[in-house]
């Protein structure tokens, strides 16, 4: 069980910290962390490469004062794969950043094809065995990756404590192999854009500008018709129902018999305010078939259609 130094628990909701120091100036990023810690979120993410070091450096500075009520995460090996060295010299960095003795949870950013996990999970045991790190995770693994790697950190005497893939209303792939694989294993499940890169907030539809028209990753990812007809379904929904269409987003993906903690994120608090508003939405079965009709279900695993 993943609690914070005085046993705090993760709270449903996790909070991002990739637009601090970036498109949220200091000011704007503690406000939004008030935010957070006021509706209850315990758990905070943030990573090595985010906005070149100064999230983690406002994340740090904010979580100070509460420091052990928290459990901070951050990850590594995003860029220059994960090899011992790399992963060691920039946690020294995120270390120093984030101004803290102990970080909860070390994700690995991604998966490295080029590195033997061997040498990767002998990085990330040392880190732990010497009480830097709390928890071990993986971020953009597959299934069969976080399996893999799992009997791997075995070996190590450390295991995979959580696990951080992509998940929201229009991008359900994590729920055929890796939402089964961490539930199998025991591995908490912290998923990210439950917003769909914002296009569930139904933003775009009204010509609005965001991630999906200024960067072309996101775009890419997004720009699906089925996608765009599937906000514009969810957003008559919640008018229908008086909410914002991003409670609504944010609230199906906290309800997955999975039960992952979504991690929310903005550029301000009033952006912010509808995604932790999530929190208030009833989720009945009735509301949760009629959301997850408006999107693609992806096959099963072993693609009997006919089976599921």
């Amino acid at each position: 069980m993943i609690t914070s130094l005085n046993g705090t628990p993760l709270s449903p909701l996790t909070f991002g910290t990739m637009q601090f120091g970036g498109s949220a100036d200091a000011s704007q990023s503690a406000a939004m962390f008030d935010a957070a810690r006021t509706a209850g979120i315990t758990h905070f993410d943030t990573a090595h490469v985010y906005t070149g070091g100064a999230s983690e450096t406002l994340l740090g500075q904010c979580a100070k004062a509460d420091r052990d009520s928290l459990i901070i995460a951050t990850k590594a090996a995003y860029e220059g794969g994960s090899s011992r060295r790399n992963i060691l010299d920039g946690f020294d960095i995120s270390q120093r950043r984030l101004d803290m003795d102990v970080v909860d949870i070390l994700y690995l950013h991604r998966f490295d094809d080029d590195t033997p996990l061997q040498e990767t999970f002998d990085a990330l045991a040392t880190l732990k065995h010497a009480g830097r790190i709390r928890h071990i995770g993986v971020s953009n693994f597959a299934a069969w990756q976080i399996v893999k790697a799992q009997g791997v950190a075995a070996g190590f005497d450390i295991r995979i404590d959580i696990a951080q893939p992509m998940h929201s209303l229009i991008k359900r792939q994590a729920e055929v192999e890796i939402f089964p694989a961490c539930v199998d294993q025991g591995i908490e499940l912290a998923t990210y854009s439950p917003l769909g890169g914002g296009l569930l907030t139904g933003k775009y539809a009204s010509g609005g500008t965001g991630r999906l028209t200024e960067d072309h990753r996101y775009a890419a990812r997004y720009n699906v018709a089925w996608m765009r007809e599937a906000a514009v379904g969810l957003t008559a929904l919640a008018n229908e129902m008086g909410v914002h269409p991003a409670s609504l987003a944010v609230a199906w993906a906290m309800a997955h018999p999975a039960r992952p903690r979504p991690i929310v994120s903005a550029r301000s608090t009033a952006q912010l305010a509808p995604s932790l508003a999530a929190r208030d939405i009833e989720m009945t079965a009735e509301l949760y078939d009629r959301m997850t009709a408006l999107s693609v279900t992806p096959p099963p695993a072993t693609d009997r259609i006919e089976e599921a």
